[in-house]
C-alpha cells in the first residue's frame, strides 16, 4: 500500500468516526463513553495522518 493510498483510507476512517460521533452526541441515551473512545480514535487518525503527511 503506497502512503498516498493509505493516507487517503485514513481519512475516509477519519471521517466517517466523525459521523458516528456526530450522530451520537445527538442521540439523547448515547453512552459518553463510546463517544470519548471515538473521539481517541479520532485523534489517533489525525496524528497519523499528519504524520504521514510530513514525509
Amino acid at each position: 500500500m503506497t502512503i498516498a493510498s493509505h493516507l487517503t483510507e485514513l481519512r475516509r476512517k477519519h471521517e466517517t468516526l466523525s459521523e458516528k460521533v456526530e450522530q451520537a452526541q445527538r442521540s439523547p441515551g448515547s453512552d459518553a463513553l463510546k463517544i470519548a473512545e471515538m473521539k481517541k480514535q479520532k485523534l489517533k487518525i489525525k496524528e497519523e495522518i499528519s504524520r504521514l503527511s510530513q514525509h
